[in-house]
């Protein structure tokens, strides 16, 4: 029987995010090139979101590709680059199919010419989607975003738009390139490492962490069953006392 039917429908998460690891290990077990690890993480990746969408989770936010990436071989990135291109181009028709709204959040400016134009035509395309938005992370890290941030609020307050006192976290939020979206309430690493490797460091102050063994691409609907059956049995306070949620449950 599916762990499917163990999930509590209004105890979903709104926001999932998930660090998808294990791409290179999956493929160096089976003595293949990474880049078939590569591609059969991007299977993982159609499973995770059509089990998403299904489900109603309202986003879902994938790291796909962090600004450390940019660091491995030539032959490495460009493979990524290539599949990323087909992977969008691809899945596009599928996305507009299920009402899935495609986002991205990360230094887009380091993504070669074509990719950001097959990636920008997707956002636009599907940007009037409503059922799920999935989230892509590329050339992303958490103190690029933070920085950046940074910047943009002192930007403010040389152009007198905002007083140093005026600052708080709501303004920090605002600043980076997540405001569109809640915090997740779900974070999902996958391949079996514990830390978050400089995502999304802001917003996962008071997410439910998640790790697993599985390797990315043998990631599939079961396993996000598993890891919202484990969610749903956690209780999330907030800084509050068990005592002090029991009136407000």
């Amino acid at each position: 029987m599916s762990l499917k039917t163990e999930i509590q429908p209004e105890r979903l998460p709104k926001h999932i995010a998930i660090i998808m690891d294990g791409n290179g290990r999956w493929a160096a077990q089976r003595s293949q090139e990474r880049s078939l690890g590569h591609e059969q993480g991007a299977v993982a990746v159609r499973q995770t979101v059509e089990a998403a969408a299904e489900l109603g989770i309202q986003f879902l936010t994938l790291y796909a590709f962090s600004t450390e990436n940019w660091n491995r071989p030539k032959e490495e990135i460009d493979a990524l680059m290539k599949l990323l291109v087909h992977s969008i181009h691809n899945e596009t028709p599928t996305l507009m199919e299920n009402n899935i709204r495609l986002r991205a959040i990360g230094d887009l400016d380091r993504l070669d010419i074509k990719t950001r134009e097959i990636l920008n035509g997707s956002i636009e395309k599907t940007s009037q989607n409503t059922r799920t938005t999935l989230v892509l992370a590329l050339s992303y890290s958490a103190r690029w975003e933070i920085t950046e941030a940074v910047k943009k609020i002192a930007n403010a307050v040389r152009q007198d738009q905002i007083s140093v006192d005026e600052i708080s976290t709501k303004t920090v939020s605002e600043a980076l390139n997540t405001t569109f979206m809640p915090s997740p309430d779900l974070l999902i690493r996958t391949g079996g490492e514990h830390r978050i490797s400089n995502f999304l460091l802001w917003q996962l102050a008071y997410t439910e962490l998640y790790f697993t063994d599985v390797l990315w691409p043998d990631f599939n609907k079961e396993k996000l069953y598993k890891a919202l059956v484990n969610y749903q049995k956690r209780e999330r306070r907030f800084g509050r006392t068990s005592q002090q949620l029991e009136p407000i449950q």
